[in-house]
Formats: C-alpha cells, structure tokens, sequence
C-alpha cells in the first residue's frame, strides 16, 4: 500500500492538517504550492528588473543621471509593480467570484488604512500624466524651494535653496540670502499638489523677471542714472533675450496670454518722502540668478562713481537736546560742567 493509499493520510493532503481536531482552514498543499510559485514569481521579477536597470545603465551611459535615465527607471518600476500585481492576483485567485469578493474587502481596508499612502501615488501618476514637474525641475511646493532631484511613488526629493531676503520670513527659515543650494535634500509628499499650489520656474517659461531698486536724490541726473541702470541691463541680459522670445511663443501657443510680452529692460520710478527710487526691471534665466546680479550691480556702482551720483539714504536731525539735571543728595544740585 502506498502512502497515498493511506485514508488519513489523504484526508490530510486535500483537506490540510488539524490541530487538537481543529481544521486549519487555508492551510493545505495548494497554499505551499502557492506560496512557493509567489516565491519563485517575485524572485525572478526581481531578476529581471534588476537586470533590465543594467542594462539601462550600459546603454545610456554617462547620461545615467539625466532625465533619460528618470523616466526609463519610472517606466521599470511601474512595469515591475504592474507585473508584480497582475501575476500575485493570478496565483492565488483562480476563481473570478472569490476575487471579486477579495478585492472588495482588501479595497475597503487599504482605503481607510492607507488613504494618505494611496493618495501620494495617485498624486505621484498625476505628475507624471499632468507634467506638472519631473526632475530637474525649479519648483516651490509644500514650503520648500529648490531643484528636484528624485522622483517616487510617494515621495518626491527636492535639493533646497535659499531666497532674496525680500522673503527671507516666509517659512522654512533658510540662511542663504539669493537662489542658490542650502546643501539641503528635503522629501515632500507627493499629495501636497492636491493641499497647495506648485510653483514650477522651469517647465513652460525658464525665465522670470527679477528687479534692482536703486534709491538716488531728487536733485542728481536722474536721465543718467537710468542710462547707467538700461546699459547694465542690456549688456547682462542680451544672452538670454532670444532664448526667452522663443519660450514667450511656446508659452502663448498654450496659454492665453497678452499678445505681446516685454522681455526689454525697463525703468521704473517711484516717489518718495527721502529719495526717487529706480527700479530696474529684467528677464534672467532660472539659474545663475545671483552672478548676474553682482555683475551688473558692481557695473552699475561703477559708473555712478564715474559720473559722481551717491545713493540716497535716510538721515536724521535732532533740532533740540534739553538740559540735563544731575541731583545728588549728598552735594546738592551739580549742572553737567560741574557748577553747584
């Protein structure tokens, strides 16, 4: 007789095992079966994504850290998860009217427990569909500025960077005084595109208009301090001028916009108690900010020394002091030269 022959023995393989008479249900050969094939299923994907990654890396090269290389390890990782899904489902749920049941309930769970988890990744797949970032990115959301460096299904990573000291009190508190790395990596939920907006300087219109203030007296050559002010402007800013006309098109044809956008340099004047106030208005780049500024700051510094302009500050008069009492008790009344 073999061991199959056995009655007990066979009632054990097809009904799983007992414990103090107990049957275990969901214990069984098939379970191991399933749970060894999963196993097996998830080892070789395993395999499989990593080696696909490899040979990513081999064939894009030096090019490994570029965008390329962003969305073809996204498109390995949502395939990877596709598969993954999509093979676990077929192993263990033969039968469609138990894997409706199933998925009902597990749906009904993992939306109560895990509702801000599934609200990142579908903030996650907006990204990537809307294009409202990817990495590379310039974009200000949840609080935090800075260039995006990583991408993921709950997460997104941003390198920060500080802010002009105009808003240097907005939060989070940064210490560097222009748009340049705080030398800080900061992850932030994916669903915050859903709570606040998402400023992105970079994904339509990589340039943004950044203004000078120049206070001078009301009785200097105004006319040549604006001279000096557009001559900087021009000479700092001409690189940039066509790339920018070119975006200012791309940026009409999907938006409705003003027929005709200023990208020029400009002048502005503003009245005030103490001092005429200059403001210079020009379109920069999203990089390189803070040079561009120095350069035609110390240019402009320059030339008012030339033509013998200073700048305008605030200053005070005391038109009178009162007279000082010193009482002692000791000595009577003393002025202050000393006199009793």
């Amino acid at each position: 007789m073999t061991m199959c022959d056995h009655p007990m023995l066979l009632a054990v393989l097809q009904e799983g095992p007992r414990v103090f008479g107990v049957h275990l249900v969901g214990v069984g050969p098939m379970t191991g079966r399933k749970l060894l094939l999963t196993a097996a299923f998830v080892a070789a994907l395993y395999i499989a994504s990593y080696l696909l990654r490899w040979i990513l890396r081999l064939v894009l090269g030096d090019t490994s850290s570029g965008r390329a290389a962003f969305w073809s390890r996204q498109g390995v990782k949502l395939s990877t998860v596709i598969v993954l899904v999509v093979g676990v489902i077929s192993i263990w749920f033969d039968d469609p009217g138990r894997l409706g049941t199933a998925a009902g309930l597990v749906t009904a769970g993992v939306a109560v427990a895990l509702q801000r988890v599934i609200t990142s990744f579908a903030a996650y797949l907006i990204i990537l569909r809307g294009r409202v970032y990817t990495v590379g990115d310039r974009i200000t959301m949840g609080g935090v500025r800075g260039d995006v460096v990583a991408l993921g299904f709950m997460q997104t990573t941003v390198m920060e960077m500080g802010e002009p000291p105009a808003v240097q009190g907005a939060p989070p508190s940064v210490w560097v005084n222009a748009r340049q790395y705080t030398g800080r990596l900061v992850r932030v939920s994916n669903d915050k595109i859903f709570d606040a907006p998402v400023y992105n300087y970079t994904r339509v219109f990589p340039f943004f208009w950044e203004e000078l203030h120049l206070p001078i007296k009301y009785g200097d050559d105004r006319a040549r301090v604006e001279q000096i002010l557009l001559d900087a402007a021009r000479q700092h800013t001409a690189p940039y001028i066509e790339e920018a006309s070119r975006a200012a098109v791309a940026l009409r044809e999907g938006y409705t916009l003003p027929e005709k956008i200023e990208l020029g340099p400009s002048v502005y004047y503003r009245l005030t108690d103490n001092w005429l106030e200059l403001s210079l208005r020009f379109v920069v780049p999203e990089r390189g900010v803070r040079g561009i500024k120095d350069a035609m700051s110390r240019q402009i510094l320059a030339e008012l020394e030339k033509a013998k302009i200073g700048l305008a500050s605030g200053t005070y008069a005391i038109v009178e002091f009162p007279p000082i009492r010193i009482e002692d008790g000791r000595s009577g009344v003393r002025t202050p030269d000393g006199a009793r």
